[in-house]
């Protein structure tokens, strides 16, 4: 099981899939990567050689922000956009979907689950 940048990758998997583990690597990264290393990206991570794993882990360090650097500068980025006061950090302040997207039936997964309003049954008839 090798470990890159702190992240213990799944031996049994092909490169290519094991380094999409890292935060920050998709499928696309890290076969252009194993490419770019001459490293065969079907071939098992519990195969790659001492030398390899070195090969990877320097080239993410001179090319790529992956892990909590990548986490950190996101944080950064929405703390910015919140203290500057745009329309994107208020909606980020809020718990709203930031891009546009509709508020009055979805968007559940920003705002959490419903709370209901008590008081609000029909209208009821005055008469006696």
């Amino acid at each position: 099981m090798p470990r890159i940048q702190g992240v213990d990758l799944p031996a049994g998997k092909p490169t290519y899939i094991s380094l999409s583990y890292l935060y920050g690597i998709g499928h696309p990264t890290a076969i252009e990567m194993c490419y770019s290393l001459g490293i065969d990206p079907q071939r098992k991570a519990s195969q790659l050689s001492e030398e390899e794993v070195a090969k990877i882990n320097t080239h993410l360090d001179k090319n790529l922000t992956i892990e909590g650097a990548l986490r950190r500068r996101i944080q950064q980025d929405i703390a910015r956009l919140r203290d500057i006061g745009c329309y994107r950090g208020l909606r980020h302040r809020r718990g709203l979907p930031v891009r546009g997207q509709r508020t009055q039936t979805n968007a559940r997964t920003r705002k959490g689950v419903r709370k209901t309003v008590a008081g609000k049954k029909g209208v009821k008839d005055l008469r006696h």
